[in-house]
């Protein structure tokens, strides 16, 4: 088990370290790990401390402007949040890149810097990893872990190849999708497009193929 209290022992980032929740709490608040990404899965801790290049972001902020774009222009409700972390107090937590609350019924959490409680709020509806060096993970524990929190729909962006792989969960399983079932209409081949397109081409110029493609 780990120490967490002392923090001065070496912890493996990147991988599953067995944990309990007040050690991972504690490894959360430790300010050296102030910008790592956290996930806890049932008595396991997950550090991402790994610099996030360009090719992290700009596909971070392309499948943003894909998904916000359609539902504007779709008129679905919608609510982004990134890098937020989700909580089940003493059993799961995780922090997408990227959290899509969708839907007529969708709730604006409290605007403050706590992770949001699940333990009186829904999940959000569609979770986003952008995977650069973490996609194995991404689609393996990862994909469990969202699976148990109920998120509604689940997207990996792998970045080496401009892929988005994409799941609809339901009854703690999951499948495989090639169109949203969150954003109906949305084909997940339009959101690999845009992140083809975005190698050679301004954000302005996406923008505006996107209106374009979604207004016809």
């Amino acid at each position: 088990m780990i120490e967490a209290p002392s923090l001065q022992e070496y912890i493996p980032t990147a991988t599953w370290v067995k944990a309990t929740w007040e050690e991972f709490t504690s490894l959360a608040d430790d300010p050296q790990y102030a910008e790592g990404k956290f996930y806890y899965d049932n008595g396991f801790v997950r550090i991402e401390m790994a610099a996030l290049g360009s090719a992290h972001g700009q596909d971070n902020s392309i499948v943003s402007t894909v998904v916000v774009l359609y539902a504007a222009l779709k008129n679905i409700p919608i609510k982004e949040l990134t890098n937020t972390s989700f909580r089940k107090t003493g059993i799961r937590e995780a922090q997408p890149d990227i959290g899509f609350y969708i839907g007529n019924s969708l709730c604006f959490p409290p605007r403050n810097n706590a992770p949001i409680n699940l333990d009186t709020l829904s999940p959000p509806t569609l979770a986003i990893e952008i995977g650069a060096t973490s996609v194995a993970d991404d689609l393996g524990r990862k994909r469990l872990l969202y699976e148990s929190l109920g998120v509604e729909e689940y997207w990996v962006v792998n970045v080496a190849h401009s892929e988005v792989i994409a799941f609809a969960v339901q009854n703690e399983g999951s499948r495989r999708i090639y169109e949203s079932r969150v954003l109906p209409g949305l084909a997940i081949a339009l959101v690999e497009e845009a992140l083809r397109r975005a190698q050679t081409e301004d954000d302005g110029a996406i923008a505006r193929w996107l209106m374009e493609t979604f207004s016809s």
